[in-house]
């Protein structure tokens, strides 16, 4: 394919319902009328989101919900990928994921969000005894969740009270009432600390849930942001226009003006809910339930017909989840590699059956002596990476890392286990990671070893290391050119 990572991109929506219009326009939108959300949205969900080319699901009439709230599925497959990201459909994975490092994370541009009066958002209201969240249409997910999960694609906005800046995290809501929601927050993330710091002065922390905002918005309150750095600011600088926010009217804090619904509330020292079990990212319900800080929800803010944002994770293999965080994790480790000054790094690549997160692939051009190993370790503790990782290879650049099947090779044939394997002990897990043992669990040592695997060929011998017999870059294209219409199945 053509390398598409050079040109310049236009990211063409503002929000949800723009961004779904331009998924209809490609043909990969379907809807589903009727559905429950006891069931059959989660089971759409298994059927659908494992798929690489699957379609957006939009459900309508949804029973036991109001007339014309809906909730969107699978938002980040087939063509759409690209477009959400402002390339052209059809861009495959390895150009948009670098082409997204040049656009956005080479030279980075912060534009600051800007107030407005009212936008479509305030089109209704509830307040006080009116608030009840239950008539959204959160579904159960998985067969053996603790609840509904109505906070899966979606992000909060929160003040440092000491410092004043803003953070956008993504941190899961299960549904316990009509007026409260759990608000779960893994250490050492950007809300938890601000959530400290309110608890620490013995105060409630404000907080505003965005439930069914933009995409990138989205996707960036589940990547690693610089300390200080809002996240919608990112995004203005991405768009190259400043997100339109409105204040609550409870809290005071700001969200966007054209979200489809935002909770507003308060997050107290002394309230928790047990909170689980829940299907998660790495495929087992690890975190299991426990009590969690809730939200005491004060207001709800939503739009006519309003659109729930549904990502579950899945597990077991890749999904939504792990395709979108591949993209953007994959750029930014690479781009915290550059910036660390790791000469010669190729491609990097976040797997998406590590839920983007625990196994990691570098390719680079050996320079000197220990130019592998530097390269894994920085990949596995730079800032976009450290948090769950667990597996680092670093191979040669004749290797293709987005091919899990190519980097498994490179591991099998290139190293000497014994001295090619490298660990780092006490990194930052995640309390999802199901090896973390129930002693650590209890003394809440969220830590584990990360291997770094160095299966590069020998710097000090490469000269002399077997060659492969893979073909050449112009073999491979004039063997696909000549007798490629052998694998045409109508042929």
């Amino acid at each position: 394919m053509t390398d598409r990572s050079n040109s310049a991109p236009h990211i063409d929506y503002d929000d949800l319902r723009e961004w779904l219009a331009i998924a209809e326009s490609l043909g990969e939108v379907k809807h589903v009328l009727g559905a429950s959300w006891q069931e059959d949205i989660g089971l759409a969900a298994e059927a659908v989101l494992r798929a690489e080319n699957g379609p957006c699901v939009v459900f309508e009439d949804i029973q036991g919900c109001p007339k014309g709230f809906r909730l969107l599925l699978n938002m980040f497959a087939g063509q759409r990928r690209a477009p959400t990201f402002g390339f052209p459909a059809g861009t495959d994975k390895w150009d948009l994921s670098n082409g997204f490092r040049e656009a956005y994370l080479t030279q980075p541009k912060i534009l600051p969000h800007v107030m407005v009066e009212s936008g479509p958002v305030f089109e209704n209201i509830m307040l006080g005894d009116d608030v009840d969240v239950e008539k959204f249409p959160a579904p159960v997910w998985h067969e053996k969740d603790g609840g509904r999960y109505i906070g899966t694609g979606t992000y909060s906005i929160t003040r440092d009270p000491d410092e004043g800046w803003l953070n956008a995290g993504a941190y899961r809501a299960q549904v316990h009432d009509a007026k409260s929601v759990g608000v779960l927050m893994a250490a050492g993330h950007h809300g938890q600390i601000h959530r400290e710091k309110y608890f620490a002065r013995g105060e409630k922390m404000p907080l505003v849930m965005v439930l069914g905002g933009d995409p990138l918005a989205f996707f960036y309150g589940g990547t690693e942001a610089p300390y200080g750095v809002f996240e919608l600011d990112i995004i203005g600088g991405m768009r190259g226009r400043p997100v339109e926010m409105v204040t609550g009217k409870v809290t005071g804090l700001p969200f966007p003006a054209n979200a489809e619904i935002v909770l507003e509330g308060y997050v107290s020292p002394e309230r928790r809910e047990t909170e689980g079990p829940f299907g998660e990212w790495t495929g087992h319900y690890a975190g299991g339930a426990s009590q969690v800080h809730v939200l005491d929800i004060k207001a709800i803010y939503y739009r006519n017909e309003p659109i729930l944002l549904g990502v579950p994770p899945m597990g077991a293999g890749p999904d939504e989840m792990a395709r979108y965080r591949a993209v953007m994790r994959s750029a930014m480790v690479k781009q915290n590699m550059v910036a660390a000054g790791v000469p010669e790094v190729q491609k990097v690549w976040c797997h998406e059956v590590g839920g983007s997160r625990m196994l990691h692939g570098v390719s680079i051009k050996q320079r000197y002596p220990g130019h592998a190993v530097q390269a894994g370790m920085i990949a596995a503790q730079c800032g976009a990476a450290a948090y769950a990782s667990k597996y680092v290879v670093v191979v040669d650049d004749d290797v293709d890392v987005t091919d899990l099947e190519q980097l498994m090779w490179a591991m099998l044939t290139r190293t000497e286990p014994k001295q090619s394997i490298q660990f780092i002990e006490g990194s930052w897990d995640s309390p999802a990671d199901p090896v973390l043992t129930p002693e650590k669990r209890a003394a809440r040592d969220m830590t584990h070893s990360v291997a770094v695997i160095n299966a590069c060929r020998p710097f000090h011998w490469r000269d002399k290391f077997p060659p492969s017999n893979a073909p050449s870059a112009a073999v491979a294209k004039k063997a696909k050119e000549k007798f490629g219409w052998l694998l045409d199945a109508k042929s």
